[in-house]
């Protein structure tokens, strides 16, 4: 995209057509070579038009973060979904969870004996009708247990009338500089394991389930069997500095304008001030990146400072700064959180707005 339609107010979020099906073609294919099922995270977009286009590039199913985003996905047409979370199920979430059964195939993620007696529990006769993998720890250390308790999670789970399908993990410890090779070793050693732990004890393991964006192209086959990347979609500024993306791999900015600039001199910085803040780029910053976002057609420059509705970017002096009412395309650091503070984004193809989106999931958090 070389530059923002006059009808785009900013700040917005806009999708580029072309590179959003590029991004989704690309991954279905590389997992297929693989001999791995593609089951993307729809989290990172929330948008049924999105979902469409992975369905039809070969993806098995979706993957979604709460009840809430199945419901949604369901609502349009998706009938195979997995809630890749350690719910923990209260009656009403079992009434929606017996509803959704009559849909679509219907997973959920545990991680204890005590949630998955409570899921048997409170879905009573339906109980059967709900596949549960167990979520494994393959060194992210956030949910999930060790390969070796996967056999005594799964147990409960299967005497609490639950269909017990196998295990999961997220190596999100990939989300770090040298990190996804480490990661994807870590995870297929930890989903081997568990499968091993399980199949000895009679489980039959039918799905494995691994993957993250910066890991699954580099995930192997051997013991995984599908992989859930959600950000490839879109790409953003933290796969671009990991080396897991380029620019030309990005599919999602932030239209923004320059409403302040100062030249500098020795006390202040040599600056712009924009009009994309956290409320539209989200605040995530990882220690290790270099600002809160990046610039799509300014590499040198960078997002220092955000508050609500102002970013301060620092601009190199080998470069022109811009001028006011300059509009400039913002790649955000985290783009699952961007696209949910919106209500809707959008879309572009050769230059041209061609529609808008709706963020069907938005605020779909349980």
């Amino acid at each position: 995209m070389s530059g923002i339609p006059v009808e785009i107010d900013t700040p917005d979020i806009v999708v580029e057509l072309d590179v959003l099906q590029r991004n989704i073609e690309r991954m279905a294919a590389a997992l297929s070579a693989k001999g791995l099922r593609l089951r993307p995270h729809v989290k990172t977009h929330k948008m049924p038009e999105i979902a469409a286009r992975q369905l039809a590039a070969g993806a098995v199913g979706l993957t979604v973060a709460t009840i809430g985003e199945a419901e949604v996905f369901a609502e349009h047409g998706a009938t195979d979904l997995f809630v890749a979370y350690p719910l923990w199920i209260g009656p009403r979430q079992a009434e929606r969870l017996r509803r959704l059964t009559t849909r679509a195939r219907i997973a959920i993620g545990t991680d204890s004996v005590e949630a998955a007696e409570a899921a048997g529990r409170r879905l009573g006769a339906a109980a059967g009708d709900v596949e549960v993998l167990v979520e494994i720890d393959s060194g992210h250390h956030r949910s999930g247990v060790r390969p070796a308790q996967a056999v005594e999670v799964a147990g409960a789970a299967a005497r609490a009338g639950l269909r017990v399908g196998g295990v999961f993990t997220f190596p999100g410890h990939g989300y770090a500089p040298d990190m996804p090779e480490r990661a994807a070793a870590e995870e297929e050693k930890a989903l081997g394991e568990a499968v091993e732990a399980l199949t000895a004890a009679g489980f039959e393991v039918t799905r494995v389930s691994g993957g993250s964006t910066p890991t699954a192209e580099l995930t192997g086959s051997s013991a995984i069997t599908e992989a859930r990347p959600g950000v490839y979609v879109f790409g953003d500024a933290q796969q671009l500095e990991l080396g897991r993306c380029s620019t030309a791999d990005i599919a999602l900015t932030v239209a923004a304008t320059v409403v302040s600039r100062h030249e500098g001199d020795g006390t202040t910085p040599r600056r712009v001030v924009l009009d994309a803040g956290s409320k539209v780029l989200g605040g995530d910053r990882p220690a290790w990146a270099t600002g809160f976002g990046r610039l799509m057609d300014h590499p040198g420059a960078r997002i220092t400072a955000l508050s609500e509705h102002h970013a301060t970017v620092v601009w190199p002096a080998d470069s022109d700064l811009p001028g006011l009412g300059e509009r400039l395309r913002v790649i955000p650091n985290h783009v699952c959180v961007a696209v949910n503070l919106v209500d809707d984004v959008a879309v572009v193809a050769g230059g041209e707005l061609v529609g808008r989106w709706r963020v069907a999931a938005r605020g779909r958090n349980a």
